[in-house]
């Protein structure tokens, strides 16, 4: 592995300084380039589906700043090597297309190393910035970005060497695959840093230091008038590109061939990181949610027990109303009080509500209630802690304004049993 290191160190990316910022390349990608032979401009990057949010937002605000004379992209057509070679009158369409896509792997994986090199060198790095955030703000800003740089490095650096081989390239998906347990290994926790990174954004720029600097980085026209915000996402957009991207070699390879076999399996391999990431930063909110509740939550008239759990998550919440005196036969006129309903996956917890927090009146296991409707449009349903934190049966009349909340909340209470 040092041997391997040591080689990498001596080669040089032949593109990462004649490509675009990566945030050009996107904006470009998503619109599409009609200067760019074989580009679909129908492909839309996919987004972390618990990212995406953030992520939209920051690239379309600072898309805005892109200029057509900011592009500077290179399709494989255009390398002098292949204009002298005479393969374009060798080739077919198709072959053509299936070129075009996998330079745009190499090419797009230096405009991004490009990015990331900023990332690192002038805004992580930067002196100002060191002397300013303690330790623990800059991992929370900046994470492993350094790793994701090194990783994109020598995976370009790979890519490269494979086109130096061969003008006329066969396949990239192995080289790909090659380099996933490094992806998986940088990837999923820099993108489960996503959230903290957001709050520590946000925290930061309450500080009239932080904000200067910042803006002063922001400002050197080595950035291009990119925000920093939209160089710590880069990684998010990047790994649901490369899949896009091998999705589109792959259709451009005969179905049965060995080559499209290993395309498939590298596809494959970056969505199941995809995957993992959106899992990861699910898993997270979920947490945090937890530990939201927990400090809205009081325990005075009932046991209290720890909330937040790696496998507890919130499934449903709201207020409803109690019902007593239902045994009548009828609720009209029945007295009510709110009672407000927190189901997670393996537990039902009632209580009040006062002023933002909960005051708990009982809770049990979601094993140990039932729930079930009177009627088909009935606005109450039964709720029964079979067992609640005490050990008793204990039995609720609960109504809701329409008899589709209704059905929500006995079929999510169901559902878990």
């Amino acid at each position: 592995m040092s041997e391997r290191i040591e080689q990498l160190k001596k080669r040089e990316s032949k593109y990462v300084q004649t490509q675009p910022l990566y945030q050009n390349y996107w904006f470009q990608s998503m619109h599409g380039d009609p200067t760019r032979p074989g580009k679909t401009s129908s492909v839309v990057d996919m987004t972390l589906s618990l990212a995406g949010v953030v992520v939209s937002s920051v690239m379309n605000s600072s898309s805005s700043q892109f200029s057509p004379k900011d592009s500077s992209f290179i399709s494989w057509h255009t390398i002098p090597e292949v204009k002298e070679s005479g393969l374009l009158d060798l080739i077919s369409i198709r072959e053509y297309k299936l070129q075009e896509a996998m330079f745009e792997v190499i090419t797009s994986e230096a405009s991004y190393l490009r990015s990331l090199t900023i990332a690192v060198s002038h805004f992580s790095k930067c002196p100002e910035m060191l002397d300013m955030l303690t330790l623990t703000e800059r991992h929370t800003l900046f994470s492993n970005l350094q790793e994701v740089k090194d990783t994109s490095e020598r995976f370009l650096l790979d890519l490269e060497e494979r086109l130096g081989e061969n003008l006329l390239l066969t396949d990239i998906s192995d080289i790909v695959l090659w380099h996933c347990a490094d992806f998986r290994r940088v990837y999923i926790p820099y993108v489960t840093n996503q959230m903290y990174q957001e709050k520590m954004i946000q925290q930061l720029v309450l500080s009239e230091e932080f904000v200067q600097v910042l803006k002063k980085l922001e400002a050197h026209p080595i950035c291009q008038q990119q925000l920093l915000k939209s160089f710590l996402i880069l990684p998010f957009q990047r790994i649901t590109r490369l899949k896009i991207m091998l999705e589109n070699i792959l259709m451009l390879n005969p179905p049965e061939s060995p080559v499209a076999d290993s395309v498939r399996k590298a596809v494959e391999a970056i969505g199941e990181i995809i995957h993992e990431c959106n899992e990861n930063v699910k898993r997270m909110r979920q947490i945090e949610e937890l530990v939201s509740l927990e400090k809205q939550m009081e325990f005075s008239r009932t046991k209290s027990f720890p909330l937040i759990s790696q496998t507890r998550f919130l499934v449903k919440e709201g207020e409803l109303d109690e019902i007593s005196g239902f045994e009548s036969g009828h609720t009209t006129g029945s007295p009510t009080r709110p009672v407000y309903l927190h189901l997670f996956n393996d537990l039902l917890l009632l209580s009040r509500k006062d002023n933002g927090r909960f005051s708990v009146l009982d809770y049990a296991r979601i094993w140990k209630v039932r729930a079930h409707c009177f009627e088909a449009k009935s606005l109450v349903f039964a709720l029964c802690l079979v067992e609640n934190h005490k050990g008793t049966n204990r039995n609720f009349i609960v109504g809701a304004g329409n008899e589709y909340e209704i059905q929500e909340w006995v079929a999510a209470i169901s559902t878990l049993q």
